[in-house]
């Protein structure tokens, strides 16, 4: 933790929206397993991750992993679980397996009325549709979501943090964070 705040270092090999990372998969995790509190790793193939990333990671470090992920369909939960996940990411449903180490990244605002207060819950500042930034803030999601909020996307300094945060997933960004926080 930092300053209260839990640190959730992916490991991010690239992006649909242009980011490659100039690091080899082994030297990002060697970053996010030195300073994060729980490792993302990517499931998704548009994002460079597969569930063979996951059970490799499962097997270099004890912390706790988070399976980062749209996981359409509560079959690809189930098998991140299986692959060694601690915490599976679903975006934009609540799936019917595993409440309780499910976090949920709200698609928009009017999302939150309908999830859980049981569950974590990401507010990624980024549309995944079209990489640019959502219109709606995390300053709004903080507002309209009283439980564990994290914040994803965008961060790439401590300064980039908002007032409010329980967390945050810090990806493309994690080498300069980690220069801002030593």
């Amino acid at each position: 933790m930092f300053g209260g705040l839990t640190i959730v270092a992916e490991v991010k090999m690239k992006s649909p929206f242009g980011f490659v990372s100039n690091r080899s998969w082994e030297e990002q995790f060697e970053l996010a397993n030195r300073v994060g509190d729980i490792i993302s790793i990517h499931t998704d193939e548009r994002w460079g991750g597969s569930f063979d990333d996951l059970r490799k990671a499962r097997s270099m470090t004890n912390k706790p992993i988070l399976a980062k992920g749209i996981h359409e369909t509560d079959d690809l939960v189930d098998e991140a679980v299986r692959s060694g996940a601690d915490c599976v990411l679903v975006v934009g449903r609540i799936p019917e397996v595993h409440s309780d180490i499910v976090w949920v990244e709200p698609l928009y605002l009017r999302q939150l009325d309908f999830i859980p207060d049981t569950y974590k819950v990401v507010w990624n500042a980024r549309d995944i549709t079209t990489g640019k930034p959502k219109g709606e803030t995390f300053e709004q999601a903080r507002d309209r979501w009283p439980g564990w909020l994290c914040q994803a996307s965008f961060v790439k300094h401590i300064d980039d943090v908002e007032g409010g945060a329980n967390g945050i997933l810090v990806g493309e960004g994690l080498p300069d964070f980690i220069k801002s926080i030593e």
